[in-house]
């Protein structure tokens, strides 16, 4: 069943269509929803290794646009949109956290957070909230996203062809690899974010939960 879908999908991503769905995720990401583009980035790369550096870029342009769009969100409407929507994603208590490292960290945190699997729309409402400055996000942000899409996309325009192959050759392994991994990722992240190391003045216990 997951071969079929694995093959279903890689003939998608072949459509004349696919590219506005990849810029449609990579913008939500942003400001609407954490859908993180990578997965379906690769697929797309995978399925046309040759257009793959064309694909990051319409990744990183789109994912950008989403980061500002939800950085206004954060600046001007927080009180509105901003809170009902990070309330509804279930990131309302990692928002003062956010918040923190932001203001502790400046441009760094959004270049090492932006990075990792942690939401980039917690960055950038949070970002637009605390009036972070907007060119300095943006550059950051570039420097960040750019370079793990464009990452990607020279790995498959490279590496494509064999890559494939192996995936084919190797797909069931690869499966239960790829659930082991995500599974830690997740476990990493829900753990950095829950425990309280003594002296970190960002850490859950040590943040005000009425800040926002």
């Amino acid at each position: 069943m997951l071969r079929r879908l694995y093959d279903w999908v890689l003939d998608k991503a072949a459509h004349r269509s696919a590219p506005w769905w990849l810029a449609f995720f990579a913008f939500a990401d942003g400001g609407l929803f954490p859908f993180p583009p990578h997965p379906l980035l690769a697929l797309m790369c995978l399925s046309q290794p040759k257009r793959a550096v064309r694909y990051a870029a319409i990744t990183t342009v789109a994912s950008i646009a989403g980061g500002i769009f939800g950085y206004f969100v954060g600046h001007f409407l927080y009180d509105t949109v901003g809170q009902e929507l990070l309330h509804f994603l279930g990131l309302e208590r990692k928002f003062p956290v956010a918040a923190c490292y932001l203001r502790a960290y400046g441009v760094e945190i959004i270049v090492l957070k932006g990075a990792t699997p942690i939401p980039f729309l917690l960055l950038t409402v949070t970002a637009g909230f605390i009036d972070f400055p907007l060119l300095k996000f943006v550059l950051a942000s570039l420097l960040s996203r750019g370079a793990i899409f464009f990452g990607i996309g020279i790995l498959f325009k490279i590496f494509g062809p064999p890559i494939k192959t192996f995936i084919d050759k190797y797909f069931a392994w690869l499966v239960v690899a790829f659930l082991i991994v995500i599974a830690g990722v997740f476990y990493a992240v829900d753990f950095a974010g829950s425990s309280n190391h003594p002296g970190d003045k960002c850490s859950v216990g040590a943040v005000n939960p009425n800040f926002a």
